[in-house]
């Protein structure tokens, strides 16, 4: 596969969105509900999560899918989340008086988001820590089941 700017492949797309009004910890929240997850079942999360800022990584998720259509030609069926990650951006610092003549600083934080789609098929789980305890589980099963008889 050819290297493009930005070291995407041909099959994977990028859609930023910058000066979000909200701290990098609570965006990250919503960013791990769809960590991983194929375009249909992420936008469904977003439209009914109730974080404010859902609507903002929506937003960004929808333009990458247009830049995956209209721009590689590539089919929104097949996409899935690759990457998505959050960083802080600028910070506003505001002052608020307080007793005795004295200030109190405000901080009020702005983030970056940065979403990479890829085609193809959604990665499987192959965690080691996931598919053990559910063979153990099953393998119980059977022994409880052959005690019974």
């Amino acid at each position: 596969m050819s290297e493009r700017r930005y070291n995407l492949k041909d099959n994977q797309v990028r859609a930023f969105n910058k000066l979000i009004r909200i701290s990098h910890q609570k965006l990250n929240l919503v960013c791990d509900l769809v960590r991983g997850k194929s375009v249909g079942a992420s936008v469904d999360i977003l439209k009914f999560s109730k974080k404010r800022v859902a609507g903002e990584v929506l937003k960004t998720l929808l333009s990458a899918i247009a830049n995956a259509e209209h721009n590689q030609k590539l089919s929104a069926d097949s996409l899935f989340i690759k990457e998505i990650w959050c960083g802080k951006s600028l910070t506003m610092k505001r002052v608020m008086p307080a007793k005795q003549g004295s200030a109190r600083q405000i901080l009020k934080p702005f983030s970056n988001l940065t979403i990479v789609l890829e085609s193809g098929g959604t990665p499987k789980a192959t965690d080691k820590k996931t598919a053990k305890p559910k063979a153990e589980k099953a393998e119980k099963a059977e022994k409880k089941e052959t005690k019974k008889k």
